[in-house]
Parts: structure tokens; C-alpha cells; sequence
């Protein structure tokens, strides 16, 4: 990406995650800026990439509630200038559940920035909400933190956001469990319990969709391979319409009981089919990585 210029905005929810997100980035060789008023987006942006002595060509901007809103509202709009200077612009957001954001502000024992002695924290989260409303809807990719680690957070930035090259789509396909929730940042969701459970053969409870006998066993059913069929038909005609409309990221989830067996061979399966060169195609397995899980 260093031969051209790059602009990433985070916002989002305040405990989503934003802090981790721009330190990534400034790991990347971002030059990150946080909190900055909308309405200085375009001119500090011309200042560093063109004014100062070291210009830069990645940045990186957090913009949030602590905005005015009616700065928030020309968002947009200022967006949409930067693109017609070629600059490839991608706007992230990141977001949370409410009971998870209230837990994480408990345990932190942080004061939220909308918060004051009049407004419990529950209010202040739903009034950040309202006053982000038109960032989420002018986001190019949003993440939902919920179940997500601080290392899989990490990962998403560095492999969909900092990789995907201009012009492209970054499509990910995540398998999920449906006993822990579908996930809220999916485009589309597949639900794949109809199909045999390798789960109820004793010698694969153990094992997961990537191992190489549960691959077998899902492979020996009609029905697996039907419904692949079928998802990878409506993915192969969907994903150019998407690219079209100038789409930058496309999510895909598909689940099962657990998470651990069909759901993610599944995923594997399409990624690989998919994955033609044309479009970043990745895999991410939410509930074979919780273990691994602390919030943001």
C-alpha cells in the first residue's frame, strides 16, 4: 500500500475497540491522528500527505461521538471528496452489544465520554448510537466486537483492512455456532443444521472442520454437498453485483449448532472456490477461537 495514499476512519462505539484498532494501525505505518473534528478531515489530510516535510501516505483518523454532531453529519460528504481525489478512503466502524459495552465500562471502571452526572451509562451508550447513526451508515466495513478478541480484532485490521488492495472486495467467510449468537456484522447468513453432525460419531466429537476426517465424513453426504452447491451458486452471482456497486468488504456467515464441525469445513470449502484471485477471500472461525477471547 506504501505507493499510494491511503485513508483509513475508525469510529465507533466508545468500549468497542477504536483505541485497539488505530494502535494496529500505527503499527502498520499509519500516521494516526484520534478524536478529530470532522470538519478539519479534509484539511488535515492535505497536510500531511502534501505540506508537511514528512508526507505521509497512510493515515489514519478516529472520529467519534465527542464530535458536534452537525460536524458528524457533513461526514459523508467530506468522504466522498477524498474519493474523487483517488484517495482510497475506507471508514470502519466498530460496535458492541450494550450489556457487553456496560460490562467492559464496569470492569475498567472508565467514564464514558457522553456520560455525565445526569445520564446513566446506559443512556449515554444509546445516545452515542443516535449520534454516530450517519457514520454507521456511510461505513465501508463494521465490526462487531461482542465476541471478538483484542488479537482477532488485530487480525481483521491487518488482513482485510490494511491488505485489501484498491479496487477489490474483501469478502470473509466465518463460521459461527448458533448456541452463541449469529453474528452481527454478517451480510449474509447460511444456517447449515439440517446437515449430518460429525458431533454424534464419537471419534470426530473431538475434532473440528479442519481436520481431515470430518472433512471426509461431510464429503460422504449428498446433502453437504448440495447445499455447498447451492451457497457457493448464489455467492458466485451475488459477489460482482457487490463489486459493481463499489463495495469494499462483504461478510459471510454460515453456522452451525456449535461452530466446531460443519460450519467451518463450510466456510473452507466456499473460501476456496471463491478464492479465484480476482477478490481477498478470508476464513475466520468465531467459536473455534473463543478461547482465546478477552474484549477489546
Amino acid at each position: 500500500m506504501a505507493d499510494e495514499m491511503r485513508l483509513i476512519i475508525v469510529s465507533g462505539l466508545s468500549g468497542s475497540g477504536k483505541s485497539v484498532a488505530l494502535h494496529v494501525l500505527e503499527d502498520l505505518g499509519y500516521y494516526c491522528i484520534d478524536n478529530l473534528p470532522s470538519a478539519l478531515l479534509e484539511s488535515a489530510v492535505e497536510e500531511v500527505t502534501t505540506k508537511s516535510p514528512h508526507a505521509r501516505k497512510l493515515i489514519a483518523v478516529g472520529i467519534d461521538a465527542r464530535n458536534r454532531t452537525g460536524d458528524i453529519e457533513t461526514l459523508p460528504g467530506l468522504i466522498a471528496k477524498l474519493r474523487e481525489r483517488q484517495m482510497q478512503t475506507d471508514v470502519l466502524f466498530l460496535q458492541a452489544g450494550d450489556d457487553v459495552l456496560l460490562k467492559r465500562f464496569s470492569e475498567t471502571r472508565r467514564r464514558h465520554p457522553l456520560a455525565d452526572e445526569a445520564a446513566e451509562l446506559r443512556t449515554a451508550i444509546e445516545t452515542e448510537r443516535e449520534v454516530l447513526a450517519e457514520v454507521v451508515n456511510s461505513a465501508d466495513l463494521i465490526i462487531d466486537t461482542s465476541r471478538t478478541s483484542i488479537y482477532d480484532l488485530a487480525d481483521a485490521i491487518r488482513e482485510r483492512v490494511d491488505r485489501r488492495r484498491r479496487r477489490t472486495l474483501s469478502v470473509l467467510i466465518e463460521s459461527f455456532g448458533f448456541k452463541n449468537g449469529i453474528p452481527a456484522d454478517a451480510d449474509f447468513v447460511f444456517d447449515l443444521r439440517c446437515l449430518p453432525n460429525p458431533y454424534w460419531t464419537a471419534e470426530l466429537r473431538g475434532l473440528s472442520g479442519l481436520d481431515d476426517e470430518v472433512r471426509r465424513f461431510l464429503d460422504a453426504s449428498d446433502r453437504f454437498l448440495a447445499m455447498h452447491a447451492d451457497i457457493l451458486s448464489f455467492l458466485e452471482r451475488w459477489i460482482p453485483e457487490y463489486r459493481a456497486a463499489s463495495r469494499a468488504y462483504l461478510t459471510i456467515a454460515v453456522g452451525c449448532t456449535g461452530g466446531q464441525h460443519r460450519s467451518v469445513y463450510m466456510a473452507e470449502k466456499l473460501a476456496k472456490a471463491l478464492d479465484t484471485g480476482r477478490d481477498q477471500v478470508l476464513t475466520r472461525h468465531h467459536d473455534l477461537n473463543r478461547k482465546r477471547a478477552a474484549g477489546p
